[in-house]
C-alpha cells in the first residue's frame, strides 16, 4: 500500500470498478486544482491512490461501494446526524486498533473524548452500509491511507493485517474486495 504516490495497475483497478474508460476523466471527477484547494481547506493531503482516483476518475458513485454508493469527498452521509460539530480532518485519528466500545463497560475515563475524535477527526467519510455502519478512510495519523468501518458500537480496521479479512489494506484493496463481491470480512 503506497499512500504518497499512485500505482498505474491500482488506477486501472478503479477505473474497471467503477466502470470509467481508460482514455480519458470520469465525468464526475473533481479535477486537480479541486482536489488541492479541498486539501488546502482542510489542511490535509489525501492519500493515494485516493488522491488521483476522486481528481481524475470519478468523485462519488451510486454504485458503490458501499452498499448505498460512495460519497463525494467533501460530503456526509444523510443520517449523520445534526450536532453541529466540526470535523477537522487534520487532526488524527486516534485509533490504531480496533475497539468495540459497546463491548466494553469499563471503558476509560476519556472514552467520550476518544469517542468524538473517531467520528470526527482524521477522516473522510466513504459512504455508508446503513444503520450507522459508515466506512472512513483516514487523512490523519498513523492510519493514514488505511479504511475503517465505524458504526454506532465500535470501530474495526480494514485489511488482512487486522484480521478481519483477506483483502489488502487501503482504498484500492477495499473496492478491489467489494468488486470481487466478497463479502466484507472474510477471514475465518
Amino acid at each position: 500500500m503506497n499512500i504518497d504516490q499512485a500505482d498505474a495497475a491500482e488506477l486501472a483497478v478503479l477505473r474497471t470498478a467503477f466502470g470509467v474508460d481508460d482514455e480519458g476523466e470520469g465525468e464526475s471527477a473533481l479535477g486537480w486544482e479541486a482536489v488541492r484547494a479541498f486539501e488546502a481547506e482542510h489542511g490535509i493531503v489525501l492519500p493515494e491512490p485516493f488522491r488521483t482516483f476522486v481528481a481524475e476518475i470519478t468523485d462519488g458513485s451510486y454504485s458503490g461501494p458501499p452498499e448505498y454508493g460512495l460519497l463525494p469527498v467533501a460530503e456526509l452521509p444523510g443520517d449523520w446526524g445534526d450536532d453541529e460539530r466540526k470535523r477537522d480532518l487534520s487532526r488524527p485519528f486516534p485509533l490504531a486498533a480496533a475497539w468495540m466500545w459497546e463491548e466494553d463497560p469499563e471503558q476509560a475515563e476519556d472514552a467520550d473524548e476518544i469517542l468524538e475524535q473517531v467520528y470526527n477527526h482524521g477522516t473522510i467519510v466513504l459512504g455508508t452500509d446503513g444503520c450507522a455502519m459508515n466506512w472512513h478512510l483516514v487523512v490523519a495519523g498513523p492510519h493514514r491511507g488505511h479504511v475503517w468501518l465505524i458504526t454506532d458500537v465500535g470501530a474495526v480496521p480494514f485489511g488482512a493485517q487486522f484480521g478481519f479479512t483477506t483483502a489488502e489494506p487501503g482504498f484500492a484493496g477495499w473496492v478491489r474486495h467489494w468488486a470481487a463481491n466478497k463479502p466484507w470480512y472474510d477471514a475465518e
